[in-house]
C-alpha cells in the first residue's frame, strides 16, 4: 500500500525535475507488518480427478472420474489426465489438473494445459459443442 502511495505521489508531481525511481528504491520504502509472513503452502499430487462434461447441444451433463494417465471419452472429445494437484490443507477446495483434450472427429488437440477447479473460465476448453471442467482432485 505504501509503495502505491509513494508511486502515486511521484507520478502526480510535475514532469520536469522528477527523479527516476528504481525498483530498489521502492523496496527500501517497504514497511514490515508484524505477523504478516506468508505461510508455507504445500501442494500434493493426486492420483486422479473428478471432471464434469457438458454436451451443449443435447444438454447432457456427466461426471467423470479419471486416473492419471487414463483417457476418457466425453461425447466426441477424448480427455487425458497428465497430473492433478491440490493444496494439502484443502483437498476438496482447489484442484489444478493438467488436461489434454482432443477432438476425435477433427483429430486435433483442442486443449492442452492446466485447468483450475475454482476458476474454470481462466483457462477453459474452447469447443463449439462440449465443455469440460475440473471439479476437484480425488484423494483416494
Amino acid at each position: 500500500m505504501n509503495r502505491v502511495l509513494v508511486l502515486l505521489a511521484f507520478l502526480a508531481g510535475p514532469a520536469t525535475g522528477q527523479e527516476n525511481i528504481t525498483a530498489s528504491a521502492l523496496d527500501d520504502m517497504s514497511v514490515a507488518v508484524p505477523g504478516a509472513m506468508p505461510e508455507e503452502v504445500k501442494v500434493v499430487r493426486s492420483g486422479g480427478v473428478l471432471l464434469k462434461g457438458l454436451d451443449k447441444v443435447s444438454g447432457d451433463v456427466i461426471d467423470v472420474e479419471l486416473r492419471v494417465g487414463e483417457t476418457v471419452t466425453v461425447g466426441r472429445v477424448e480427455v487425458d489426465l497428465g497430473e492433478c494437484r491440490y493444496f494439502e490443507d484443502n483437498p476438496a477446495g482447489e484442484g489444478f489438473a493438467w488436461l489434454t483434450i482432443r477432438d476425435s472427429v477433427r483429430d486435433t488437440v483442442v486443449f492442452d494445459g492446466w485447468m483450475i477447479a475454482s476458476s474454470p473460465a481462466l483457462n477453459a476448453l474452447d469447443h463449439p459443442r462440449y465443455d469440460v471442467w475440473v471439479i476437484r482432485c480425488t484423494t483416494a
